[in-house]
């Protein structure tokens, strides 16, 4: 074991060497114009450079897998120039940022996307309302994805970490949590399929490896991360054996030698309880980094007892584009206006103060 480290050392994350471990979390803050990123996006990530690493909000892979109103996408040159301008912002202030590949599988709605019906694991629904222009309304029932239509999900995967690679990050995440597409057959609270892609945790979790694969070959195992969230209850979404499921990926992903996999630790809700970071640590060989809730204080201990390699820090980051500075003076930490996360322009957004000094 290699001698314990600080939360503000570099860390080296597959081939991307980090200033620090302090990992601004992918945060979707609705600010994108038609799904296309805008100039106050470029001024919100670069007044958070100072994270070792900022990984973007979830951006869309494709047309038509809209969950959300005005979250960005990755599929047309209009919206790669428009991530140039970000990437461009986070480098001149020193940063390292990487994208966010997301699928809005079953959590995408109608009215989202010119009237197409979502796509699923199974043709069960979320549980819950979704907010259009129309005002909030029920999630509908998603269709099956047919197995035929599998190779063009991997494809705009694919394609977006080719693109993501144009716009300039310096590396890609896969979003595999919270419910979403990857989640959604990864799980089997949602995925009751008896073909290739459901039953037994290897054939659920085929399309996340068929997608890995994918932007693997495009970036090198070195520049890509995966997100997964085994516990979250979020977008109705459980697994009957979360621990399980974690050791398995675990075991899994030692083949791959990521530059990193992005653990949420605990479920948004608080209604399912395990520990799926100890188990996660003992079997995984890679790099670590755990998300949800930590406190600095956590965070450091986390770091300085090896059972992480970094933290992922959310909300702190939207109030706080300073973070890293205020952790190392030991300063207050602002604190963040929700009914500003998923909209208007600057207010909530780009006008959180830094600290003097």
């Amino acid at each position: 074991m290699s001698a314990p480290s600080d939360l503000f050392s570099g860390v080296q994350l597959g081939d991307v060497q980090l200033a620090n471990r302090i990992i601004m979390a992918p945060l979707t803050r609705t600010r994108a114009e038609a799904h296309v990123p805008t100039e106050i996006m470029a001024e919100y990530y670069a007044q958070r450079a100072g994270a070792g690493l900022i990984i973007a909000e979830a951006t869309m892979v494709a047309e038509g897998a809209s969950a959300f109103v005005n979250e960005p996408g990755i599929y047309s040159q209009a919206q790669i120039d428009g991530w140039k301008k970000v990437t461009e912002a986070v480098h001149a202030k020193g940063g390292k940022i990487f994208l966010q590949l997301w699928h809005g599988g079953r959590a995408s709605h109608p009215v989202l996307n010119d009237g197409k019906v979502p796509v699923a694991a199974s043709p069960l629904a979320i549980d819950d309302v979704v907010h259009t222009p129309e005002g909030k309304l029920p999630y509908t029932t998603p269709r099956s994805l047919e197995i035929e239509e599998v190779p063009a999900i991997v494809e705009a995967f694919r394609q977006a970490a080719l693109n993501a690679k144009e716009a300039g990050f310096d590396g890609v995440e896969v979003h595999g949590a919270n419910g979403y597409l990857l989640d959604n057959f990864l799980r089997d609270g949602s995925n009751k399929r008896t073909d290739a892609y459901g039953g037994p945790i290897e054939n659920r979790a085929r399309l996340m490896f068929e997608v890995l694969d994918a932007v693997v070959e495009v970036w090198g195992a070195g520049k890509v991360g995966l997100r997964t969230s085994p516990l979250n209850g979020f977008n109705s979404m459980k697994d009957s054996d979360p621990v399980g499921l974690t050791q398995w990926l675990a075991e899994k992903l030692n083949d791959y030698q990521l530059a990193f996999w992005h653990l949420m630790r605990s479920d948004f809700a608080g209604e399912q309880q395990a520990d799926v970071m100890s188990p996660a640590r003992e079997l995984y060989k890679g790099n670590l980094i755990g998300n949800m809730g930590y406190s600095k204080d956590e965070a450091l201990g986390a770091i300085d007892s090896q059972e992480l390699d970094a933290v992922a820090f959310g909300v702190p980051f939207i109030a706080n584009p300073d973070l890293v500075e205020r952790f190392k003076q030991d300063a207050d930490l602002t604190e963040a206006k929700p009914e500003f996360f998923y909209e208007g322009g600057a207010q909530g957004y780009t006008d959180y103060p830094a600290i003097s000094g």
